[in-house]
């Protein structure tokens, strides 16, 4: 092992978490290393309801610190990232009589717009119904509602995004790798990771090892370092369901269940409205997670009490469920338990230390790895400085009020696109665009048609800059044409990826 390079930092995961840990640390000057067993982010982090929010529920659980903190990272990532992340209003109905009284809802929102530092979005407004474009597709009795700011963003983008980042910055950046052990050896962690593609077997070493498995967190202390009984995260199931477009107003709702629980109706994709989530105990392994009829039902049945038009199961296009893995505090309801992070140091003075990462949010994320790389620098001393919050993912170098006139731009360079397929690629990939584009005159010079506006030049960008091996990988997490190609078109996109992987 004389010969191998010994890493600063191994990181265990490659959702959102361990990605922006890997980018932040790796632009400090640390060597980083980072294996993800599957596609980045396959689980919690491609099954998120995709909000950039500061989370106005938390309030109810006293969560001030993670709320405040939420509200002012919103600004902070959508000027890091506008092409993957933008404002997105919301309208929330008030029913005389409802669970919530409406001065609680008031102070809420008070709290909303002046605890987190907001410039650019607009403020909270009440809003009449009856007159109101956001009342038309709700029930009557609806009369009343409060509109305010948070935030979208395509989940699996970012993560992606930050691990394309952190591997430019010099992180060696492996995919579909498993870790198989990990131990400690004169005075550095030993990790070995098996490859999920060829069965090929590496070992690795590093000075510290962070475990940001996300659900699998727990499984990782158990099976690479052969604990048992470790129980530090509550594995919760959130799923989401997809219908044909219910409204054409831009803004999103925010729904009150009787059941205090709360769901989103919001446009998706231009042709359709997501819907969710749910809130649920899992116990399962989380691979193994899938949307149960039960929570189709209830999605279906919360939504139908708001909309004149009912939301039925078999409306639904296409569903998504993921596991988050919260911070175990003991709440006695699934909706209850915090969902701010916890971060933790093992190890002795001396040895090879690390740092497991619990719970956590989108939102959040450029925060937690901030203060993960405050312990880290405590721990085997301090490179760089929190340089994370004035820069930009890659793609996304325009100002963040400037999305139309980055659309405009790459219409005048390629005027053969239509404006849905150009603002499409604009909001997967920004100023990279024109990277994937090339030098092409006319739609024939994109290659194959796969179908909706998926062309080779992007499929071949995809596999070369971001990892994908499968029609998945690229349907439903670098895109979200899996929406729009027919079975048959993605079986051909599945052969074609084979064949690119074998030539």
């Amino acid at each position: 092992m004389s010969g191998q390079p010994i890493y600063d930092l191994f990181v265990i995961g490659g959702g959102i978490n361990g990605c922006g840990i890997a980018r932040d640390a790796a632009g400090r000057g640390y060597s980083v290393a980072l294996a993800e067993m599957n596609d980045f982010a396959s689980g919690t982090s491609s099954g998120a309801t995709k909000l950039i929010h500061g989370g106005l529920r938390y309030l109810e659980h006293y969560e001030f610190r993670l709320v405040r903190e939420a509200l002012m990272e919103r600004e902070v990532l959508w000027a890091m990232a506008p092409h993957v992340i933008w404002p997105l209003r919301f309208v929330l109905p008030f029913q005389k009589g409802g669970i919530r009284p409406a001065w609680l809802i008031r102070l809420g929102l008070f709290l909303y717009d002046n605890l987190g530092g907001r410039k650019l979005l607009p403020a909270t407004k009440t809003l009449d119904l009856r007159h109101d474009p956001a009342g038309k597709p709700l029930k009557p009795v609806f009369s009343k509602a409060f509109e305010y700011s948070d935030g979208w963003v395509d989940d699996a983008r970012m993560v992606v995004l930050n691990a394309r980042d952190a591997q430019i910055r010099g992180a060696n950046i492996l995919s579909r790798a498993r870790v198989m052990s990990a131990h400690r050896e004169d005075g550095h962690w030993v990790v070995t990771t098996k490859s999920q593609r060829d069965g090929a077997v590496e070992t690795h070493r590093a000075r510290m090892l962070v475990n940001a498995a996300g659900p699998w967190v727990d499984q990782v202390l158990a099976g690479a370092f052969g604990r048992n009984n470790v129980h530090n995260v509550r594995l919760v199931q959130g799923s989401h369901i997809v219908v044909r477009k219910k409204f054409t107003d831009p803004r999103a709702y925010f729904f009150q269940n009787p059941d205090n629980r709360i769901i989103f109706a919001i446009p998706y994709e231009g042709d359709f409205t997501l819907i969710g989530t749910t809130d649920r105990d899992y116990t399962e392994d989380p691979k193994d997670v899938r949307i149960s009829s039960e929570e189709v039902n209830y999605l279906c049945g919360a939504a139908s009490e708001y909309f004149k038009e009912p939301v039925r199961p078999e409306d639904i296009v296409w569903s998504y469920s993921a596991v988050r893995p919260l911070y175990d505090d003991g709440a006695s309801k699934a909706q209850e338990a915090t969902r701010d992070y916890v971060l933790k140091i093992e190890g002795a003075e001396g040895d090879a230390l690390l740092l497991n990462v619990f719970g956590g949010k989108l939102t959040t994320y450029r925060r937690l790895a901030e203060h993960a790389l405050q312990k880290i620098g405590e721990a085997i001393g301090e490179k760089g400085a929190p340089w994370t919050a004035g820069s930009r993912l890659p793609g996304g170098d325009f100002p963040a009020t400037s999305f139309e006139a980055t659309v405009a731009d790459l219409l005048q360079t390629y005027s053969f696109l239509e404006r849905g397929h150009a603002e499409r690629l604009i909001r997967c990939y920004g100023t990279d665009s024109k990277s994937i584009l090339g030098s092409a005159t006319s739609i024939a010079d994109l290659g194959r048609h796969f179908g909706g506006s998926l062309y080779e030049a992007e499929v071949r960008w995809l596999v070369e800059k971001e990892w994908a091996v499968t029609a998945e990988d690229v349907l439903w997490r670098r895109t979200k044409q899996g929406l729009f190609l027919t079975p048959e078109e993605a079986k051909g996109l599945d052969a074609y990826l084979g064949m690119l992987a074998a030539a």
